[in-house]
């Protein structure tokens, strides 16, 4: 979860660059999938990987792109059009949230105890504590919406992921590629009417920051939480979006030199706590399906 979280902590920073650098949001979601899936086609070539087969997995995986990676992608470069980076995390932060309750509604949550949803309510309020919005404009605004439908969105992928594609003897690294193409070519269909540049020219400072989010956000972090969701479970999964916004401050204080308050300090410490909670919940074994780290789990 703790290397997951760094390069991902990091995305809003390079999606804010990379938009305010000439790019627009379309621009942005296309490049970034299309970046992450040729990282991890050259990842799979030595573990001799090859992308999936069938039309069935084809179709779960344009599911799963569709709500892992082109729509959640594109709202959140749409809402930091107008949204600081601030409220973009703590809305983000929901994701376990939502993902809880839609595993409630589905009946696929597993090992839900007072404890883990303590460690959830904890969590939020430390991300919230962490960035105030109460402090801030625009927590109400069309940008916010959509970076909460955002939110939900990952919820919905990390389900869908977790009983139709996790543990099903497909090599992980292929798979993850091959719904990053997929995520690709849906995004794509929006070039022609939503491609145009946002704002002047582009310039060397956003291709940089949207190589880096290609590469290490998408490409990188796509694989290690897909890994997450088939060992752990969604609602595992979903809680690294918790130490979201304590990798963003924590990088903000060392490189950028801003100033960690008390209560930032006391909410990254909340959020910690949180993060710990949710993780002393056990989940028992099934004997059925291998994962790929080479441990079993369930359906």
């Amino acid at each position: 979860m703790g290397v997951l979280a760094l390069p991902w902590g990091s995305a809003f920073l390079w999606i804010k660059v990379a938009l305010q650098h000439g790019f627009s949001p379309v621009q942005v979601t296309v490049v970034r999938c299309a970046l992450g899936a040729a990282t991890l086609l050259v990842l799979a070539l030595p573990a001799r990987q090859r992308l999936p087969r069938g039309r069935r997995m084809w179709g779960r995986l344009v599911v799963a792109a569709l709500f892992c990676n082109a729509l959640p992608f594109a709202l959140f470069s749409i809402g930091e059009q107008t949204v600081d980076s601030g409220v973009a995390g703590v809305l983000n932060a929901t994701t376990p949230l939502w993902s809880v309750l839609i595993g409630l509604a589905l009946g696929t949550e597993r090992g839900l105890r007072p404890v883990r949803l303590t460690g959830l309510a904890l969590g939020f309020a430390g991300t919230a504590l962490i960035f105030a919005p109460w402090q801030r404009a625009g927590l109400a605004s069309w940008g916010a919406l959509a970076l909460l439908a955002a939110s939900v969105s990952y919820a919905v992928a990390f389900a869908y992921m977790g009983r139709k594609l996790a543990g099903h003897g497909q090599g992980p690294i292929a798979v993850s590629a091959a719904q990053l193409l997929t995520a690709t070519a849906l995004s794509g269909l929006a070039l022609p009417v939503a491609g145009g540049t946002a704002s002047g020219s582009v310039d060397l400072t956003g291709v940089a920051a949207l190589v880096v989010l290609g590469v290490l956000g998408t490409g990188v972090t796509f694989y290690l939480n897909y890994r997450l969701i088939e060992d752990e479970g969604p609602t595992s999964a979903a809680t690294v979006g918790y130490l979201l916004p304590v990798v963003s401050v924590a990088l903000g204080a060392l490189v950028l030199g801003e100033e960690l308050s008390v209560r930032v300090v006391a909410g990254m410490a909340v959020v910690l706590a949180g993060v710990a909670l949710t993780r002393r919940t056990k989940v028992t074994p099934s004997p059925l399906i291998p994962a790929a780290s080479g441990r079993y789990c369930r359906p």
